[in-house]
């Protein structure tokens, strides 16, 4: 006999849990999601909203992030690099912006050129050079650990022994 039970494959298949909305999340987004302002080349994360049905996007996004490549009335154009086998393909999708959240992921960065912006003027004032390369870290220093003879105590298995009984 066939395949009685239906299997489906729709747009939303597998999104039991992907799609769900934490405890005391649930309902629709408040006011100050739509009033964020997105612009052209913002780092933006997709994290999907289920209250909201209109332009979501499909699952494979969900958790990804993107830039800003395009602002509508209703939605963003957010550019995403996805893996097709050996190569890297940009995608190109509109979402609407409940499904949007800003992304932290080059805070750090921006961070560290304000930084070396301050050093560079602080230095150029001085007449200094300054070299802002990051250095790795490098081998921890040695460390010399001294011990009286009568402390070391050598361990070594003991012979074994058959018993017959």
């Amino acid at each position: 006999m066939g395949n009685t039970r239906t299997n489906p494959r729709g747009y939303r298949h597998g999104t039991r849990q992907k799609f769900s909305k934490k405890y005391r999340t649930k309902g629709m987004p408040g006011v100050s999601r739509y009033l964020t302002p997105f612009k052209r080349g913002d780092f933006v994360d997709i994290v999907v909203d289920s209250s909201v049905q209109k332009g979501m996007p499909y699952t494979f996004y969900h958790g990804r992030t993107g830039i800003v490549y395009n602002v509508n009335r209703n939605a963003i154009g957010v550019e995403i690099t996805k893996i097709v086998r050996q190569r890297q393909i940009r995608k190109r999708i509109h979402v609407r912006l409940e499904h949007l959240r800003k992304s932290r992921c080059n805070e750090a960065f921006l961070k560290r050129i304000k930084e070396n912006d301050k050093l560079k003027a602080e230095a150029k004032a001085k007449g200094q050079t300054l070299k802002c390369k990051r250095q790795p870290e490098g081998p921890k220093p040695m460390k010399i650990v001294k011990a009286n003879d009568d402390d070391i105590e050598v361990l070594a298995p003991l012979p074994f022994i058959e018993n017959y009984f």
